[in-house]
């Protein structure tokens, strides 16, 4: 707790020196997320001291963080509990130690970006119950609390989600988890994307356990023929997610996954390094992503394309030069188009 109260003492002072001097800060954690979204400008605002577990109430699924602390450590702290981030957070970038990321806690809420989940659990902000930050006028805030009922008014804690630091320094951040799932299961299915597509709206409205899906044209092995592939992860009570199973396969051709596979690889495509998201040599292309209704149909981009969040989210590679032909096709099925990396 002391060295919480001395990194937020020193934070206080290094603000209060910039509004002297007129020197813009840029608020930074680990770095992991260093390449996303507008250039980086002005001294490095450290985070990572503001480090540490305030509180955790696993039997109120609760618990309270410095915005420093470690992702990776939050989650060994969740996971001893049997609970977890639904969300499922990216690491992206990770440090030399094999098991061990960069990401924070702060930086998680700050760009607000979720995992393979997201399309049936929610975002980052769905989990925020309250932070504390410290604004531009070197003055520390609280806003929410630490229980799911906490706002009467403008929720400003769910406000600095996908903020990037503009709205002030996260401090702290209280946040909800919940148990892990009893049990979790991976299909894997044949498909063009128009038929998954067109599968996974069906089975979206039906009382499944879906939790995650992806689509990919998967050409990773020299040895077999490309395939369009279809994964589907079921989550929830051992009875629900067995009764899906039976129910999909007699829908649409395909087998389950062994978890030992299936879970590295979801990790994989969270964090984006799934073979379609390495760089291609053409240094001239862009990781575009494509935010849509999950029910818009195949867009028909002469681009490869990877589909997640059961067809809410399309990733591909493009000039930026396409721009205008991305954006036209994602606003006439009412999404938008932007650069990711």
């Amino acid at each position: 707790m002391q060295s919480m109260e001395h990194a937020l003492r020193a934070a206080t002072e290094r603000v209060q020196a910039a509004i002297a001097t007129g020197t813009p800060l840029r608020v930074r954690g680990g770095g992991s997320k260093d390449f996303y979204a507008l250039p980086l400008q002005g001294e490095v605002l450290d985070t990572t001291g503001l480090n540490g577990v305030l509180s955790y109430e696993p039997s109120e699924l609760v618990v309270t963080v410095g915005a420093g602390t470690p992702l990776v450590e939050l989650e060994a702290l969740l996971a001893a509990q049997g609970q977890y981030l639904p969300f499922e957070p990216p690491h992206y970038a990770w440090s030399q130690r094999e098991d061990a990321s960069q990401a924070t806690v702060g930086g998680m809420v700050a760009a607000g970006l979720a995992g393979p989940a997201r399309a049936n659990v929610g975002g980052v902000r769905d989990f925020v119950l309250g932070l504390k930050l410290l604004n531009g006028q070197a003055q520390h805030l609280t806003f929410g609390g630490q229980v799911m009922k906490n706002v009467a008014g403008y929720d400003v804690s769910r406000l600095m989600v996908g903020a990037m630091g503009t709205l002030g320094l996260i401090t702290e951040v209280s946040l909800k988890v919940l148990p892990v799932a009893p049990s979790e299961t991976t299909l894997v299915f044949e498909a063009d994307q128009a038929t998954a597509l067109e599968q996974l709206h069906r089975w979206g409205g039906e009382p499944l356990p879906l939790n995650a899906s992806c689509w990919v044209h998967d050409d990773s092995d020299a040895n077999t023929a490309a395939k369009d592939l279809l994964f589907v992860r079921l989550r929830g009570a051992v009875a629900a997610v067995e009764a899906a199973v039976k129910r999909m396969l007699a829908d649409l051709p395909g087998c389950r996954m062994d978890n030992a596979q299936a879970r590295p690889d979801w990790a994989l495509c969270r964090d984006q390094k799934l073979p379609f998201f390495q760089r291609p040599a053409d240094e001239t292309l862009a990781l575009w992503r494509l935010s849509v209704p999950q029910t818009a149909p195949v867009l028909g981009l002469p681009f490869a394309q990877l589909v997640e969040w059961h067809g809410g989210l399309r990733w591909l590679w493009a000039p930026h030069d396409a721009a205008s032909q991305l954006q036209s096709a994602a606003r006439k099925v009412g999404g938008n188009a932007t650069v990711f990396v």
